[in-house]
This record gives C-alpha cells, sequence and structure tokens, in this order.
C-alpha cells in the first residue's frame, strides 16, 4: 500500500487533492506530495572474535524477534550520522563504520500498510561503551556466524539476506 493512498484533502489548505498512490496534488494551493521508501541505517556491529551484535526487538512490528541495531533517519540526516546516533540510542555504543554491506529494500511490518524502506547497512566497530539494550531494544547478543537465530527468529524480511550476505563476505579463511 502506498503512503498516499486514502489521502483526500491537502494538509495545507484543505481543498480535495488529486492524484493516485505514488503522486497528489492540490489544485488549489499547489501542495504536491511523493510518495516514497523511508530511509533506514544500520550496522552490523562486529567484535574482535568475528561475532555480530543482534538486538531483540522490545516493540511491534516484530515484537521478539532479532533485529540489526538500527532505524529511521530523520528529514535531512547524512545516513552515518543516522547510524551512529541509532545504534547508540539502541545499544549505548559508540561506533564507526567499516564499509557498506549494502541496501536492501522491505516493508516495516507485514500487514497492507506498511511503509516501504530503503535499508542501508554497514559493518561497523566499536569504539567505546558496553551494550546495554535501550530504547526499542530489550536485548541484546552477540552471535558467531555459525550461531546465527533462525530466520524465523528474525525480524523483517530483508535481515536473514542481509546476515547471510555478511556470513559470505566475512567467512574466515580456511
Amino acid at each position: 500500500m502506498g503512503e498516499l493512498r486514502g489521502w483526500r484533502w491537502c494538509p495545507r489548505c484543505r481543498e480535495e487533492l488529486r492524484g493516485d498512490e505514488s503522486r497528489v496534488e492540490c489544485q488549489a494551493c499547489g501542495f504536491v506530495s511523493y510518495a516514497s521508501s523511508k530511509a533506514t541505517a544500520g550496522a552490523l556491529v562486529v567484535d574482535d572474535e568475528g561475532r555480530v551484535l543482534l538486538a531483540r526487538r522490545a516493540v511491534e512490528p516484530d515484537l521478539g524477534r532479532w533485529d540489526i541495531p538500527g532505524g529511521f533517519l530523520e528529514e535531512g540526516e547524512h545516513p552515518l550520522d543516522g547510524l551512529k546516533r541509532e545504534l547508540h540510542e539502541e545499544t549505548g555504543l559508540e561506533v564507526e563504520p567499516l564499509e557498506l554491506l549494502g541496501i536492501w529494500m522491505d516493508r516495516y511490518g507485514g500487514d497492507s500498510t506498511a511503509e516501504a524502506t530503503l535499508n542501508l547497512y554497514w559493518i561497523a566497530r566499536v569504539v567505546s561503551g558496553e551494550p546495554q539494550p535501550a530504547d526499542d531494544v530489550d536485548e541484546l547478543h552477540w552471535f558467531a556466524p555459525d550461531e546465527l537465530p533462525a530466520p524465523d527468529e528474525l525480524a523483517f524480511v530483508n535481515v536473514p539476506l542481509v546476515l547471510a550476505e555478511w556470513t559470505r563476505r566475512h567467512r574466515p579463511s580456511s
């Protein structure tokens, strides 16, 4: 479902809007709005033992499932600033992003009203702090690549895909 579905009235002048699920326009005042994916930034924080830090969600959607720490960017916020802010809010850690792992599309929740998301993920390391769950996280845990939770224990569609890519790229050489 597009974010503009159901919009009938202009938020500025209250006249009727025209358009569809991708774009609406007010003929009276000129207001225009486009539907777009909501940007997020997250980090696979890896320790010296090659383990990744995951966060158990304390809120819906996907309450109780393991997630990659991160969250929605604020308007105009640089993705790396948002990543650092979200990681500090959720884990208490100061992190340094090392490399962009990739970008995945998803939806924030599983029902027909779920917003489309554009999810940017980095590999990061801890600069300072001790992991403490906060904000919308109720538990943090370090997982070795061969000890990751099962896909049905992970939040969102993109999280198992991201973890699979991280495991593939950062598998120790034999």
